[in-house]
């Protein structure tokens, strides 16, 4: 277990706040909250039962040095717009003597954003020493960044054997999201898996069938499997060479009583490109010039029809390629089912990764999900099955 805000005494203490404020910014303005707008419940409620708080993040990849075009200071001014006009104090370094005139000059209930981490070699190298120089300026450490997680850097994983650590309630509660959906879910459970390449996904599908009860393989994923099956599928992104590998992935499957759920049906075209003509085939008839670029409408209906029976659903990438319509039917199709069912509260809906984020927002179902991860690589290599030294460090905490 780790411990929560519940677990800390927080009023007159300079508490750390580590979160994910790499966010994008044109002309020196964010225009992307959606990270600050998940760390907004840890700070309001820090504030508000008069901590001192301290806001230290990273922002893009500087490699230990000082780069103008990456400070934070922008992003101090949309997370006071955030907080509601609250004035957030800015540190122009996230250690020393100008970090520490900022934090002993906060009053309880007042927030301070502290320059990039990475300005500073040793976070990425996740050194004791710089550790320890960003230790001395809290009393309590908080991560609220799940993530920044699978990385075993200063500000994540050394830190929080210095000071007395928790979970912030973005942290805690995708842990728990996660946690329902993995650790101990209601069943049956279904994994949904897509994207372009197994290659990119082998450890997921090799730790799900160990954990899930079905496993639908869509997107670019699929014609692979459905070539090792000995299907032809034309011109289709293919990934041949892992052929064997999908297989040894179907028996292992099999073999743990994992049901594999491909395609029956395909939508094809001879190009990849927005409005371009297509047509619906059963996946045994692809001709040889055409693309496979979305699972047909027979198998998107079969699949919805089948999440009425899931209790728990675990959705990576999309069926199709979504960004450009009419390739997106089915991962829209599909993933309203999901949000009737979870609407209904007849099951627990949890979705991550770049894609499937984009994904359920084009579709209009992103508020209805029980949980929609934006932690990218740090939900991958959760589902993958990996410890993140973060989350270790917190829970030894």
């Amino acid at each position: 277990m780790f411990k929560t805000l519940d677990d800390m005494t927080v009023a007159g203490q300079r508490v750390l706040v580590r979160g994910d404020l790499n966010l994008p910014v044109q002309d020196g303005r964010v225009t992307d909250t959606t990270r600050i707008d998940r760390m907004l419940p840890t700070l309001r409620e820090l504030m508000e039962k008069g901590a001192r708080v301290v806001v230290i993040s990273h922002f893009g990849r500087p490699k230990g040095q000082v780069v103008p075009e990456m400070s934070l200071k922008p992003v101090a001014d949309a997370l006071s717009q955030a907080l509601g006009g609250t004035k957030v104090a800015f540190a122009a370094d996230c250690i020393g003597d100008a970090a520490k005139a900022v934090v002993d000059g906060l009053a309880d209930g007042e927030i301070a954003l502290l320059e990039n981490l990475r300005f500073h070699p040793g976070e990425e190298a996740n050194d004791t020493g710089f550790a320890g120089d960003l230790a001395a300026l809290g009393d309590i450490y908080v991560n609220d960044g799940f993530s920044v997680s699978h990385r075993a850097h200063a500000s994540t994983e050394a830190i929080a054997r210095l000071l007395p650590a928790a979970a912030g309630r973005n942290m805690q509660s995708e842990l728990e999201a996660l946690e329902s959906a993995l650790g101990d879910p209601k069943r049956p459970v279904l994994a949904l898996v897509g994207g372009a390449k197994v290659s990119t996904k082998l450890a997921v599908l090799g730790n799900l069938i160990e954990k899930v009860d079905a496993l639908v393989i869509g997107g670019g994923m699929a014609n692979t499997f459905l070539h090792a099956l000995g299907t032809d599928v034309g011109a289709s992104l293919c990934e041949a060479d892992l052929a064997d590998t999908a297989r040894e992935i179907m028996a292992k499957a099999d073999s743990a009583g994992c049901e594999i759920i491909l395609p029956s049906d395909v939508v094809i075209a001879s190009k990849l490109e927005a409005g371009a003509p297509s047509e619906t085939v059963m996946t045994a008839a692809v001709p040889p010039e055409k693309m496979i670029l979305d699972i047909g409408p027979d198998s998107a209906a079969a699949l919805s029809e089948r999440l009425g029976s899931v209790r728990t659903l675990l959705w990576n990438g999309p069926l199709g390629a979504f960004e450009f319509p009419p390739f997106d039917a089915a991962t829209v199709t599909v993933a309203q089912a999901a949000a009737k069912c979870t609407d209904a509260g007849e099951m627990v809906s949890v979705a991550g990764g770049g894609d499937t984020v984009a994904a359920l927002r084009h579709a209009g179902v992103a508020d209805s999900f029980s949980y929609i991860s934006t932690a990218g690589g740090a939900f991958l290599e959760w589902i993958e099955g990996k410890e993140l030294p973060g989350v270790a460090a917190l829970r030894q905490g």
